[in-house]
């Protein structure tokens, strides 16, 4: 590795031992990049040398009327922040900072300050709680904040002597979208708009990205800044494709990677411009479309479905390109979507793990049923349990190899998401024999029912198409006869009865669409389904509740 700019050298002290590591291809020129590099000049400051300095660099909505800030209002933004924190706050390079608040031009400019300073940034979901702010503070060792003013009262706590929740370790909380004097806002004010970027190495770690915790037990995964600039190069370049033209939107937190990618890392390479709105719905985010003439958005299958019934009371006709992930994007909803707006969904597999999207597919390359293609740049198979290639057409556990992977800070769990050189996602997958990826289920949802395996998944898009279904969960249960039995949570539409006869209805429509075996024995009506922040559901609550 290369020589750290690290004072405090934490971050690299508690990096998985080497030989745990997946193996890194970087022997390609979309990623051949210089030994030493900080993501964040790479992202603001090459971008303005390219000639982007007057363009509009982040959207926001003030007070109902769109307000742009250019790439150089930005950069200037971002390097006083950071004099702020260097100045007044004391950090070093390698001090990991916390970072808390919804997606706005604020949260973008702390980030991308933190980021230039040399720090190792910590994002975190707004709805956290105490308790869960403080596992993270504690994993990471994390000694300061950056908080939405806000979002306080929870982070309060973790600063509490008297608290069930306080971190003795944080020291210092800084405030911003706050005009208090010693705000990080305030402070700014009169700072320098130049600063010069910690010398960091392309192998130092600059983000611990915590995972969104849908299997219970979030794990915080470290990138590097030659990650963050790796993920731009590869996704977008070969499968997005965006210009300097493209105005992004979508409603991914910046704190959850596909956020941090689809809404400022990837617009900010290329020159382009995100619209940052805090809270968004299935209606506004199509307004935000129609105000802000949006060409690329970003969100999750739910939120497609959604909107899907509202495109034709709003003007999207500047929308070109749609990408979902996060979660299975059922076929039934690419159709709505598609039928509703005429744009063929870019669906992707990606991770935090992994940083962003490693399997894709755009336009004439989209195959039915298929999520797309190793994205250039990675390697995709699907293995045994022995990790040896499984034919194709075969179900096996997706195993990926690329230039960005899976290091987790100082967790056993490392020997399990990669084995023998390959990262190991969790996802069982086949591939056809053009290497297209057909996902199945997460490996540990996969359903054997009397001795057939069923994806639950594949149930809940067959659901989905029945008119009296908004939302759906498929969870396999314990049966003594069957092993396992197909179990639906579902979220009836209005107008619907929510009753035996509704059942059998369903059912019967499983039946009649997929074989019969897939059907579900067990339906449960409900008001609503947990998902986390970023909208992936929680198929450890459905088990819990079954």
């Amino acid at each position: 590795m290369e020589p750290s700019a690290h004072v405090d050298t934490f971050a690299r002290d508690n990096l998985p031992p080497q030989d745990q590591w997946p193996v890194f291809l970087l022997d390609n020129p979309d990623v051949a990049y210089p030994a030493r590099m900080n993501c964040a000049t790479e992202l603001l400051d090459r971008t303005i040398e390219a000639g982007h300095r007057d363009h509009p660099a982040i959207w926001s909505d003030v007070d109902g009327t769109p307000r742009a800030t250019t790439y150089g209002e930005l950069l200037a933004l971002v390097n006083r922040s950071a004099h702020v924190l260097v100045d007044e706050m004391g950090l070093q390079p390698g001090n990991r900072v916390l970072l808390r608040g919804p997606n706005t031009l604020q949260m973008a400019v702390t980030a991308l300050a933190a980021l230039k300073a040399g720090l190792v940034v910590v994002p975190t979901m707004p709805l956290l709680r105490a308790k869960e702010l403080k596992q993270i503070i504690q994993k990471a060792q994390v000694s300061a904040a950056l908080c939405d003013a806000r979002l306080a009262e929870e982070l309060a706590r973790c600063t509490d002597p008297q608290d069930e929740f306080h971190c003795a370790g944080l020291k210092q909380t800084r405030f911003f979208h706050d005009d208090a004097a010693d705000s990080l806002d305030t402070l700014a004010i009169n700072k320098p708009g130049h600063f010069t970027a910690c010398d960091t190495a392309a192998d130092d770690v600059c983000l611990i990205a915590f995972t969104g915790g849908t299997t219970g037990a979030p794990k915080g995964c470290m990138h590097f800044h030659r990650d963050v600039v790796a993920m731009c190069d590869l996704f977008p370049r070969h499968v997005l494709k965006p210009t300097s033209s493209d105005i992004f939107c979508g409603t991914p937190p910046l704190a959850f990677t596909f956020g941090l990618g689809g809404l400022l890392c990837f617009p900010l390479r290329v020159g382009a411009s995100t619209v940052l709105i805090e809270k968004l719905t299935p209606e506004t985010l199509l307004q935000t479309v129609e105000r802000f003439h949006a060409t690329v958005m970003f969100t999750a299958p739910t939120f497609y479905r959604q909107m899907a019934p509202l495109v034709a009371h709003h003007d999207v006709s500047s929308l070109k390109k749609t990408v979902s992930a996060g979660e299975a994007l059922p076929d039934s909803t690419r159709r709505l979507w598609h039928d509703a707006t005429g744009i063929d969904m870019i669906d992707g597999i990606g991770g935090t793990e992994l940083i962003h999207i490693f399997v894709a597919a755009q336009g004439d390359e989209i195959r039915p049923h298929a999520i797309g293609r190793a994205v250039p740049g990675y390697i995709v198979q699907a293995v045994d349990d022995d990790m040896q290639p499984v034919p194709p057409g075969t179900i096996g556990k997706l195993a990926v190899r690329g230039p960005t992977g899976c290091r987790y800070l100082a967790d056993d769990r490392q020997k399990k998401f990669v084995r023998d050189g390959w990262n190991l996602p969790g996802d069982s997958v086949y591939l056809d024999e053009d290497g297209y990826v057909f996902y199945q289920a997460r490996a540990d949802d996969m359903i054997v029912s009397a001795g057939y395996n069923i994806s639950g998944p594949e149930v809940e898009s067959v659901l989905l198409q029945h008119e009296a279904v908004s939302e759906c969960g498929v969870i396999g249960v314990p049966d003594e006869t069957r092993g396992q039995i197909v179990k639906a949570f579902v979220v009836v539409n209005a107008g619907f009865k929510r009753d035996d006869n509704l059942v059998a209805q369903l059912q019967d429509y499983v039946k009649n669409s997929v074989a019969p075996y897939k059907y579900p024995r067990v339906i449960v009506f409900v008001d609503a389904l947990p998902r986390t922040e970023t909208g992936k559901l929680k198929r450890f609550e459905l088990r819990n509740l079954a």
